[in-house]
């Protein structure tokens, strides 16, 4: 539950989401649901020429098990609060 509350707190901010299919989306987080599915807004894709039938989307859906990475912008990753947040779930399971 650490995560979905983290990205809970990022919505609204531009992320960029790559797949396991070597697909990078970059746009604007509008949602992100318990299973870390991902719903983006106003996105483009970093290889135009690789991926050109997604020139002309401007939402999509992502399924959060074909995520390999989200890279976030340095500015809203708050590392005090994500440590903090880390150790308190480690010590509510001992």
């Amino acid at each position: 539950m650490l995560f979905y509350s983290f990205f809970k707190t990022l919505i609204g901010q531009p992320v960029v989401v790559e797949l396991k299919n070597d697909l990078s989306i970059q746009g604007i987080l509008v949602s992100v649901d318990q299973f870390l599915n991902i719903k983006l807004d106003d996105i483009r894709v970093t290889d135009e020429k690789r991926f050109p039938h997604m020139m002309c989307v401007k939402n999509c859906f992502i399924r959060g098990s074909v995520v390999r990475y989200v890279q976030l912008p340095a500015a809203a990753v708050d590392t005090e609060l994500l440590q903090d947040a880390t150790r308190r779930e480690n010590l509510a399971e001992k």
